[in-house]
């Protein structure tokens, strides 16, 4: 399980926002986003590049920790 911390989360609209980017990405499953803790879990099938991971936050409209 990999943990991640996302910024300018601020409602269940951007969990949503947050969760589906991360679902997008060939290789992540079982993900979770929490708005109070403000962090993002899932599992990886393989290995999944970090600035693939940082840039979908990005273009989500959110900035990880």
């Amino acid at each position: 399980m990999r943990t991640l911390r996302v910024k300018g989360m601020s409602c269940q609209h951007c969990v949503k926002t947050v969760k589906k980017a991360l679902e997008e990405i060939d290789g992540i499953t079982n993900v979770a986003v929490d708005l109070e803790s403000g962090e993002a879990t899932f599992e990886e099938t393989r290995p999944v590049d970090n600035e693939l991971v940082r840039d979908k936050i990005r273009k989500a409209g959110y900035e990880l920790g």
